[in-house]
């Protein structure tokens, strides 16, 4: 079963929609060669505590940190410590909150100061392709237009989709069902309805999509090394289209 939001509880995502849109938009302004992950870490929960919410990641099965932070190869899940950000990484941060009993995620990828044309390019496609995903996220579709909107982009610019991660329902739960592959078949899934809460992410590799776990257990790395791409939204099925939860409030792009 896929379950269907009220409108009290869409007013309560929204809410906290806005308290992740706000955290990574001050973490732009951060993120900068020299600083450690940890803080960002520190930063982020301090920002999602003084607005009245919890971070959802911290202790859900045994995840250590406030958000996960995740630098070049790797794709999701990286924990913050004391690794040092250098001029030319690219950054992904995954941030998630509950409040109120309710979930919204949200992630980005940023540049650490000047970056190379390859990681520019790979950062634009893997926003891109997640807004070409929102556009197909409409009542009535099925959900495998949503993952080949976002396999169609990905791999038409040479790129792949990182395989091993998939998109998902969220809301009194940080995952629910329905899973959202960012690959599939044409003309296959469940069908969207009105009331549908989904968080879409795509991860994009700009070399294969094999995928490795480290000794820490958590951070996933791509087995080739190859840098990643990590966007993600939390968005609302309505009937006049895909409402995101989680939008960006600067409106600026991170590449």
């Amino acid at each position: 079963m896929i379950p269907l939001k009220s409108e009290r509880e869409l007013t309560i995502m929204k809410k906290g929609g806005r308290i992740v849109a706000l955290v990574l938009d001050e973490l732009y302004g951060i993120i900068k060669p020299g600083i450690k992950t940890v803080e960002l870490d520190r930063l982020s929960e301090k920002y999602i505590k003084e607005c009245g919410a919890r971070p959802a990641f911290k202790e859900y099965r045994g995840f250590p940190a406030n958000i996960c932070v995740s630098v070049n190869e790797e794709i999701v899940h990286g924990i913050p410590g004391n690794r040092i950000l250098a001029e030319g990484d690219i950054i992904s941060v995954d941030v998630g909150v509950e409040l109120e009993g309710y979930f919204t995620d949200s992630a980005r990828t940023y540049a650490v100061g000047k970056i190379d044309d390859g990681s520019k390019k790979l950062m634009c496609v893997t926003e891109v392709s997640l807004e070409k995903a929102l556009e197909q996220s409409r009542a009535g579709n099925r959900l495998s237009a949503i993952s080949c909107a976002i396999q169609d982009h990905v791999e038409n610019n040479g790129f792949s989709i990182i395989r091993a991660f998939v998109g998902h329902g969220i809301g009194s739960q940080l995952h629910e069902a329905p899973e959202v592959p960012n690959f599939g078949t044409r003309n296959s899934g469940v069908r969207l309805e009105s009331g549908m809460v989904l968080a879409i992410e795509p991860m994009v590799s700009a070399g294969k999509y094999k995928v490795e776990i480290l000794k820490d257990g958590w951070t996933a790395v791509t087995a080739d090394r190859s840098r990643v791409a990590h966007y993600e939204h939390t968005i609302a099925i309505t009937d006049d289209g895909p409402e995101v939860l989680t939008l960006c409030q600067k409106k600026k792009r991170y590449w």
